[in-house]
């Protein structure tokens, strides 16, 4: 299939501020996959087929489903509170594991929370030449626990809603405390092997393995704007709210198996899709409605340079997957672009109204 309309879209990705970008789309036609831009910046040359980036907060997703698999195996239980298996922390006894999941535990974001005022309450450094002097310093994922514990709570435990990464450190944690083993194993296990995801890892150093886009950060130092190839650096600085590395035709596999129903007994995955009031959030993904008036399960993700995007029907059967690269900065100069291009894939992919049963 050449889908023209789809190759026309990614180029205009390209022409929007993006450095490189890979599609993948499943429908009723089939699979096609396409890209468009450079894989790096100065060398001629498509983001490489197979090629791996930092998925942000998609991998929120997968650690949300990793965790429901050991509610399915009997070992942890979504309306206990997160404290029975996370002692020492001091959490307030009314988090429970849900609310983790869901981001209704009111704790507060370790990168930072931005109040409606206009307030801002900074937590660790992930901006600018603070960012970049310190990018492969190893933070141990306690150590962002604490720093978030050390600062008041948004809100009341199951009273609001409020995106924290802190709540998937803390489930990444109760994983690993629950197995006894690091979150790495638990996912291979039972995620990434089951559904041959092999350009899928959880990373434990600042490199990506495999064929891979390269990231940019754009930033001031002085009087000077440098921007930089940060394709390598430590991401212990955000831990499970956004680490992992993957790649556009792995995602499509993911999440067409997990809302297919392939990965997680039914009721389970009713719960993950069951949004909250306020966002639209359930379990590890929002639960969208598109301008055809169907419903999508999705989540995006980006971090330095790279982004991921990942949108199904809620039978799976129809998907949308990207991997970005990009300049990235401290203004989030392509937030605006990004909202766009994910409007005119959307619009293009699922314009027909995706199926809802």
């Amino acid at each position: 299939m050449t889908r023209p309309e789809l190759r026309e879209i990614a180029q205009e990705i390209v022409d929007s501020g993006f450095t490189g970008v890979r599609l993948h789309v499943h429908d009723e036609h089939g699979d096609w996959t396409g890209g468009a831009g450079v894989g790096e910046l100065g060398r001629p040359g498509e983001p490489p087929p197979d090629g791996r980036v930092r998925i942000g907060s998609n991998t929120k997703t997968f650690v949300a489903a990793l965790v429901l698999l050991l509610v399915a195996e009997g070992r942890i239980e979504l309306d206990t509170p997160a404290d029975d298996h996370l002692p020492g922390f001091g959490l307030d006894r009314r988090i429970t594991v849900r609310m983790l999941l869901q981001h209704t535990s009111g704790v507060f974001n370790f990168t930072g929370e931005y109040y409606d005022d206009g307030t801002v309450v900074p937590g660790i450094p992930w901006q600018g030449k603070e960012w970049v002097d310190s990018r492969f310093a190893t933070h141990r994922p306690e150590e962002l626990v604490r720093l978030a514990l050390s600062r008041p709570a948004r809100f009341e435990p199951g009273t609001d809603w409020s995106y924290s990464n802190t709540n998937y450190v803390l489930a990444r944690l109760l994983v690993e405390r629950v197995t006894g083993r690091p979150i790495a194993e638990e996912m291979r296990r039972l995620i990434l092997e089951p559904l041959g995801l092999s350009g899928t890892v959880v990373p434990d150093s600042p490199e990506i393995p495999g064929p891979h886009a390269h990231a940019y950060y754009r930033y001031r130092d002085g009087d000077l704007e440098r921007t930089i190839d940060v394709t390598r650096h430590d991401p212990s600085w955000i831990s499970s709210g956004g680490d992992m590395i993957s790649t556009a035709q792995d995602l499509h596999t993911f999440v067409s198996a997990l809302v297919g129903g392939r990965l997680l007994p039914a009721p389970l995955l009713t719960e993950m899709c069951t949004p909250h009031p306020k966002a639209g959030y359930g379990l590890g993904v929002f639960v969208q409605e598109t301008e055809g008036g169907g419903t999508v399960i999705t989540h995006n993700g980006g971090i330095m340079g790279h982004a991921a995007l990942m949108y199904s029907t809620p039978d799976g059967r129809r998907t949308l997957t990207a991997a970005l690269n990009y300049v990235d900065d401290a203004a989030l100069s392509l937030a605006g672009a990004f909202q766009k291009v994910t409007r005119m894939l959307l619009a293009e992919v699922f314009r027909s109204g995706p199926s809802t049963d």
